[in-house]
């Protein structure tokens, strides 16, 4: 078993429920920006006191790796949470963890990260599951707007986990490099919902969502880089992108959204390439 698997598991069902949690906050009529807004000014503070709290606060120059992945998350979340506007979430889910290929590829190119039988083996699967929880989807049939975000999201969030794994390698802690994501992320976010709209919507409603959010998205991310501290990134961050399985079953308990053979499909598939992965 890989090293850091068992932190890869847990960033798995925080990401699943952070994106159940994004799309009830785009039902309940939120503007992106704003929820993002909400969800940093929790997220950034709650980083930062950990780090500190746990003395794991090291300021370095190689800490700019988390301050690049703040901005490729802005602009990642920005464009996943306008496309759960636009479409399905249990279509969008999955495609935008498909930023595990990207760095997954990245990885392996890059960092000459080992390509093993179970890996590739995982990755197939994996594929094979999202093509069935898409339930044979097109992008024909989608809309035009809904592709082109998921697009960028799933570019921006593969770019992100391994500007993450650069920065770890360098020598910078998973508490600092959170820290550093979280602090551009939230200056920016801030200020750039500031002079769109000229102030902000924050209503309880809001405030609803972005509590919880902000705490599975810390978890997910803390739980992610300190596996990725001591294990691959190609193995990891797929295994952690696999919460797409916990989405998809989410949206169909309680959103309703339809359950069919070739999704029940899909989920099997995807447990199988999750066990793939582990023992890769």
């Amino acid at each position: 078993m890989t090293g850091g698997t068992g932190y890869a598991l847990v960033a798995l069902i925080c990401y699943g429920v952070g994106d159940l949690i994004y799309k009830r906050a785009t039902a309940a009529d939120i503007k992106p920006l704003h929820f993002l807004a909400a969800q940093s000014w929790l997220f950034c503070p709650l980083t930062l006191a950990y780090a500190a709290a746990t003395a794991s606060l090291i300021v370095t120059p190689a800490a700019i790796w988390g301050a690049l992945v703040g901005v490729l998350l802005l602009i990642g979340l920005t464009a996943f949470l306008r496309s759960l506007a636009n479409g399905p979430i249990s279509v969008a889910a999955p495609v935008f963890r498909l930023s595990f290929l990207l760095t997954a590829a990245l990885a392996v190119v890059v960092l000459a990260e080992p390509v093993t039988t179970s890996l590739v083996a995982g990755l197939a699967l994996a594929l094979a599951s999202i093509w069935l929880l898409l339930g044979g989807s097109s992008t024909m049939t989608l809309p035009r707007v809904f592709v082109l975000e998921l697009a960028v999201a799933t570019a921006a969030f593969g770019t992100a986990s391994f500007f993450h794994k650069i920065g770890l390698s360098r020598g910078v802690t998973p508490e600092t490099a959170v820290a550093a994501q979280a602090s551009v992320f939230c200056v920016l976010v801030t200020l750039i919902t500031l002079t769109r709209d000229r102030g902000y919507r924050l209503d309880r409603v809001t405030w609803r969502f972005a509590v919880p959010a902000a705490l599975a998205a810390l978890g997910a991310f803390l739980a992610l880089l300190h596996g990725l501290a001591v294990g691959p990134a190609s193995v990891l961050v797929p295994i952690s992108q696999m919460g797409f399985v916990v989405t998809a079953g989410l949206g169909v308990v309680w959103l309703g959204e339809p359950l069919t053979a070739r999704k029940l499909a899909g989920l099997a598939l995807a447990l199988a390439a999750l066990l793939a992965l582990i023992w890769s």
